[in-house]
């Protein structure tokens, strides 16, 4: 094995599993594993949350600006080992080495400093209100108490960042189990927050799959659960919640659609539709995979993409070269591969790049899930690649008359977490953005979320949002208190 042996990690250290099962990692890029990981038992769990239930009265009292202070250390240990953690995820998820070294630890760093900056600088502040001569009205607010966070497989140290950042910085412990696609950095991280000075039992991990972290999202003493993931489990975990009346953040799928106007430089819906479709090889759940086109535009369009896919570069994805790499999982290159077939076969798109075929290498036939960029054209809005989630690198490119049209066509989706629009008349992009039914939204560029930007999904893409000011309101209860100070209390029970 590449790496040593993962156990579950509660009370400020590595704890072995009670369950004496484990499962193994692979990398995608060769499907020869790379790490084994302990699987936690149900009494696992219970202890982890005995553990964070231990650590809560302490570290919600905690000053903000005491917490904020050992955050910023754990921030500064992240970018201090950047590369090396880079190097885990992408031994884990298959992700060249050029992306998770500059995207994945830096963008969750990001928003672990940005909320250790902010409950510093007052963001946990409540407000007060004269309400009268002599009656105030003020609100606090509090930490949940214990709350779970599920992660994603395709962004492993990001998402369990964008989770535990403000879950801390809040005063709230976290008992957090990874993907079990991509455990490895789970442990990496505890260990940071714990050498950074987080105290034992605020932040810690158990390791498992979908019945880990059902027992733990079910469990009674769990406050808030944050899940990443796609609809359908989703949904479930929601469900599950809201008959507890736990509080849920659900960050989910979409289909999200990208508009190319008609004034748009060719090249610049070329670059726009590329990143939207092939950056983390499609593994991105904002990503536009349907490709809205003016008819009169779409030859330049397409030659222009034929032209470029030479710029979409597989092969060693620790080579700085290298920007495409596999996708995840067996489970799942056999899951895509069945759409690209449906997509042939079924639906008649037609397809003019890509297909059954593994990427082009210099020197080798790579051996890991490997699959091609895909390109479909002249689809239509009833095809099944184009309403459901593929999850990979397949692009659906749809023809369209008129911004009326495709706009109505755009929101034709049960899902809504991203759209965007690409266009030089800035006014025009704007009013189309307006009518798009979907959380995140992009004008001439695709894909960014900054620590600074909440990002959520509408319909069945998500509740709540991440990131930005509205991001560590999800981590917190308000408490209002109305304070009379005139020295008598009103009643109507009065004599007459």
């Amino acid at each position: 094995m590449t790496y040593p042996l993962r156990q579950l990690y509660y009370d400020g250290k590595r704890q072995n599993a009670t369950s004496h099962s484990t499962f193994e990692t692979v990398d995608p890029a060769t499907a020869k594993p790379v790490g084994e990981v302990q699987t936690a038992s149900h009494a696992d769990i219970d202890k982890a949350i005995v553990s964070a239930q231990s650590a809560f009265q302490s570290w919600s009292t905690t000053p903000p600006i005491e917490r904020s202070r050992i955050l910023l250390r754990a921030v500064a240990l992240l970018r201090e080992r950047n590369d090396e953690i880079a190097k885990v995820e992408t031994h884990d998820t298959g992700k060249p080495f050029s992306e998770t070294s500059t995207v994945d630890v830096v963008t969750g760093a990001d928003v672990l400093e940005y909320y250790a900056n902010m409950v510093a600088s007052g963001g946990l502040n409540g407000e007060t209100t004269q309400l009268r001569p002599d009656a105030w009205v003020y609100t606090t607010k509090n930490a949940l108490g214990v709350c779970a966070g599920i992660g994603a497989w395709n962004y492993p140290i990001q998402i369990a960042l964008w989770k535990s950042a403000p879950c801390l910085a809040a005063g709230n412990c976290m008992v957090y189990k990874p993907s079990e696609f991509t455990p490895l950095h789970a442990q990496i991280l505890a260990e940071i927050y714990t050498e950074a000075g987080v105290p034992a039992g605020v932040f810690n991990v158990v390791q498992g799959a979908g019945d880990v972290g059902a027992y733990l999202t079910a469990h009674p003493s769990i406050a808030k659960v944050s899940f990443t993931g796609q609809v359908s489990t989703g949904m479930k975990v929601a469900g599950s919640a809201a008959g507890n009346m736990k509080y849920v953040t659900m960050e989910l799928g979409g289909k999200s659609p990208l508009i190319i106007l008609p004034d748009c430089p060719v090249e610049n819906a070329v670059d726009g539709a590329m990143m939207a479709n092939f950056f983390s090889t499609g593994q991105v759940c904002t990503n536009g995979t349907r490709v809205f086109v003016p008819k009169a535009m779409l030859p330049a369009f397409e030659e222009r993409l034929l032209q470029k896919m030479e710029y979409v570069r597989a092969g060693d994805v620790m080579d700085p070269n290298t920007n495409f790499g596999p996708l995840v999982s067996k489970t799942h290159y056999q899951k895509v591969l069945e759409y690209i077939k449906h997509g042939v076969n079924t639906d008649k798109a037609k397809l003019i790049h890509g297909g059954f075929s593994k990427p082009s290498f210099a020197n080798t036939n790579p051996e890991g899930y490997w699959v091609a960029p895909t390109i479909f054209t002249s689809c239509t809005d009833d095809m099944k690649i184009t309403r459901e989630e593929i999850f990979g690198p397949v692009m659906c490119i749809l023809p369209y008359s008129s911004v009326e049209e495709v706009v109505k066509r755009a929101n034709d989706t049960p899902m809504g977490l991203a759209a965007g629009v690409f266009g030089q008349d800035i006014n025009a992009a704007h009013k189309i953005v307006s009518q798009l039914q979907a959380g995140i939204t992009w004008i001439n560029t695709w894909g960014e979320s900054p620590a600074e930007m909440p990002v959520g999904g509408w319909k069945l893409s998500g509740v709540g949002v991440e990131n930005g000011r509205k991001g560590l309101e999800a981590w917190v209860k308000n408490k209002s208190t109305l304070v009379e100070m005139g020295g008598i209390v009103g009643t109507v029970f009065a004599k007459l």
